[in-house]
C-alpha cells in the first residue's frame, strides 16, 4: 500500500512531459513562423507574377494588336512571358493562353485584359512546406489574379515645345499628306471657302479626323518652323512651357530636359512664341538625339525606351484658322497628342516617324481623356 501511495506522489520524469509538451509548442510556432511566412511571401510574388503579366498584355493590346485575342496573338503570349518571368519562390508559375481573359472596360470596349497565375497542387506545381509536412501538409497551393486597361490618358508629360496642327479630312488636294497639305476652311476674311477642309475634333473616335497610331505609325514627318502665316502639318509653331528659364533658351531646354509640372491635358489655349526659334529648336534636338544616338525607329517600335520618344501637341486647325481670319490673335488649341520618334535635323528642318506613345491618368484640374486620344495609359484595374 505504502508502495502506492509513493508510487502516486512521485514527480519523477514530468519533466520529460514538459519538454515533449514544449516541442510541440515549438514546431507548431516554427510552423507559423517559417511556413506561414512562407506562404504570405509567395503570395506577393505571385501577385507581383499576374500584375506583370497583366500589364505586359494591356500593353501589347495598347502598342502590338488591340484586337488580336487569340491564344498566340501578342497580348496572351507577352501576357504569359512576363508573368513567368517573374517566379514564385525560385519556381515558375503556371499560366497558359485559358488563363487569360479579356474584358470590357468603361469605354465600352474590350480594352482589359485579366491574368491568373498558379502554382498548386492541379497544376503539377505546389509549394513545399517545411515544418507544416510533420502535420500531414507537405504542400500548399498559391494562386493570383491581376487585370489591367490600355485606356486614353488624360496627361502627357513633358510635350515637345512646338505644336502642329491635328490632321484634317483633306477635301481639295487628292488626299492628306503630312508634308504638303495646306487647311483651307475660311478665307483671310473669315468668309467659308467653297469646298472647305473638314476637321472634327477627338471627342467621338468614329468621327475623329486626326492622327492615329494604327493608320500612321512609321509615317515620316519634316517639320519646318512657321511664323502663322500658313496652315500646313508640316509647320510647327513655337509655344511657351513652362519653366525657370527665359526667351529661346527656354525653348532648347524645354526639348532637352524633362522639368517637373509640365504635364500637359486636353482643351487648354496657347499663344505662340515670337519669331520661328529655329536655332534654339536645332540646338535642343540636336543635344536630344546625343543623348541616345544610336537608337533606331525599329528598337523603339519593338518596346526599346528612349528619350527621342516624345509628345508633340496637336492644335485644332479649324479654331486656329477661323480665329484668325477673324482677327483673333493666333491661338492654339491642344486637342491631342502625337508620339513622335526624333530622328534628327536635316538642315533647320525636324525629321521624325510617328509612334505610339503612353501617357498619364490625373485627377485634380485635368478632365477626361477624349475617346480617340492617341496617347495611351497602362494600369491596374483589379
Amino acid at each position: 500500500m505504502r508502495r502506492l501511495h509513493r508510487t502516486l506522489r512521485d514527480e519523477s520524469g514530468m519533466s520529460m512531459v514538459f519538454i515533449a509538451f514544449s516541442m510541440m509548442a515549438f514546431l507548431a510556432a516554427s510552423m507559423l513562423a517559417i511556413d506561414v511566412g512562407m506562404l504570405m511571401t509567395s503570395r506577393n510574388q505571385a501577385q507581383n507574377s499576374a500584375d506583370a503579366g497583366a500589364l505586359a498584355g494591356a500593353i501589347s493590346l495598347a502598342f502590338d494588336d488591340f484586337n488580336d485575342h487569340s491564344a498566340t496573338g501578342p497580348a496572351v503570349t507577352h501576357a504569359i512571358s512576363a508573368a513567368q518571368a517573374n517566379q514564385v519562390m525560385a519556381g515558375t508559375v503556371s499560366v497558359t493562353p485559358a488563363d487569360i481573359e479579356f474584358l470590357t472596360g468603361a469605354n465600352g470596349t474590350q480594352n482589359r485584359i485579366r491574368v491568373t497565375v498558379y502554382r498548386t497542387t492541379a497544376r503539377g506545381n505546389p509549394l513545399s512546406t517545411l515544418i507544416a509536412r510533420y502535420f500531414g501538409m507537405s504542400t500548399a497551393d498559391i494562386a493570383a489574379i491581376a487585370a489591367a486597361e490600355a485606356s486614353p490618358a488624360n496627361a502627357v508629360q513633358c510635350p515637345l515645345p512646338f505644336t502642329i496642327p491635328d490632321r484634317w479630312h483633306e477635301m481639295n488636294d487628292p488626299s492628306f499628306d503630312p508634308n504638303t497639305s495646306t487647311f483651307e476652311a475660311v478665307d483671310s476674311k473669315g468668309v467659308p471657302v467653297a469646298t472647305p477642309d473638314i476637321y472634327i475634333g477627338p471627342e467621338d473616335k468614329a468621327t475623329y479626323t486626326g492622327y492615329s497610331a494604327d493608320r500612321d505609325v512609321g509615317t515620316e514627318v519634316v517639320l519646318k518652323a512657321d511664323n502663322g502665316s500658313k496652315l500646313a502639318p508640316s509647320m510647327y509653331q513655337v509655344w511657351d512651357v513652362e519653366g525657370s528659364n527665359a526667351g529661346s533658351d527656354d525653348v532648347r531646354d524645354a526639348i532637352v530636359n524633362c522639368r517637373p509640372g509640365t504635364e500637359k491635358g486636353y482643351g487648354d489655349t496657347y499663344v505662340h512664341k515670337p519669331g520661328m526659334q529655329e536655332g534654339p529648336v536645332a540646338q535642343g534636338i540636336e543635344e536630344l538625339v546625343a543623348q541616345d544616338p544610336n537608337v533606331t525607329f525599329e528598337q523603339v517600335l519593338a518596346g526599346r525606351p528612349s528619350p527621342r520618344v516624345r509628345a508633340i501637341p496637336l492644335f485644332d486647325p479649324y479654331y486656329y484658322n477661323t480665329g484668325v481670319a477673324g482677327g483673333r490673335n493666333a491661338s492654339l488649341k491642344f486637342v491631342n497628342y502625337l508620339g513622335f520618334f526624333i530622328e534628327g535635323m536635316n538642315g533647320n528642318e525636324v525629321v521624325g516617324r510617328i509612334i505610339p506613345i503612353s501617357g498619364l491618368l490625373l485627377g485634380g484640374g485635368f478632365g477626361p481623356a477624349p475617346a480617340a486620344a492617341f496617347p495611351v495609359a497602362i494600369h491596374l484595374v483589379q
